[in-house]
């Protein structure tokens, strides 16, 4: 049994309204707008799969977790309004409206799922490893290695539009809160805790309704309970 279970993404915005466009044509959900100025994007079964929540800090370092999506081409991305970062052999890194990195993968084959993977940075050496078995043990799935390229992986996370969270090691340290972050839901926080999470603002601080935590790498995350 997992340890939670996996809600949805939440990102980081300054503009909900050109972020939801953008990513609604990427990954092929509706945008809602919300009275506050925040918006959501719902998938055909009108589940909310993204939350999207305007901050007043811009974005100022990489993103430590990033989006993978499928797309026919990276033309698809510059007409939404994205921009090229990168080009690579097999995908292009690329920056939104808002200048948040992501891949965009083209297929060749028709498109199915435009939600591909969700991509984390973290410390070289076997962190990468760590992290996914982590996180495994919090949201289900089963882990795997790449050792000859130095990643590793969770995929068949139950409830988890995602096909796998992805762990590379990158050489610099994180410093600064990640735009982009999961939402799950518990029945036991204090297995969390026990697990190695740490927390970083308890539930009905401010009235928050929910407790915000920090994997063993720092990653924040956001825990619902009953």
């Amino acid at each position: 049994m997992s340890l939670a279970r996996y809600l949805g993404l939440c990102i980081d915005v300054s503009d909900a309204r050109a972020s939801g466009d953008y990513w609604s044509t990427m990954l092929g959900w509706r945008l809602e707008m919300d009275d506050d100025g925040d918006g959501r994007l719902r998938d055909d079964a009108d589940r909310t799969q993204v939350w999207l929540n305007v901050v007043p800090e811009p974005r100022s370092v990489k993103n430590r977790v990033h989006i993978d999506v499928n797309a026919e081409s990276v033309q698809r991305a510059l007409d939404a309004g994205a921009q090229v970062f990168q080009a690579l052999p097999r995908w292009t890194v690329m920056l939104d409206p808002d200048g948040q990195e992501h891949c965009v993968f083209p297929r060749e084959e028709p498109i199915e799922k435009r939600a591909y993977e969700l991509g984390w940075d973290c410390a070289e050496g076997t962190q990468s490893h760590d992290l996914a078995a982590w996180w495994c043990e919090v949201v289900g799935g089963v882990v795997g290695d790449n050792e000859e390229e130095g990643f590793s992986w969770v995929q068949d996370i139950p409830e988890c539009v995602w096909d796998s969270f992805d762990f590379s090691g990158v050489p610099e340290p994180k410093t600064a809160k990640n735009r982009i972050h999961i939402d799950v839901s518990t029945d036991d926080l204090d297995a969390l805790l026990g697990h190695g999470a740490t927390v970083l603002r308890a539930k009905g601080d401010g009235g928050i309704g929910w407790t915000v935590l920090a994997d063993p790498a720092g990653n924040e995350f956001c825990a619902f309970t009953d």
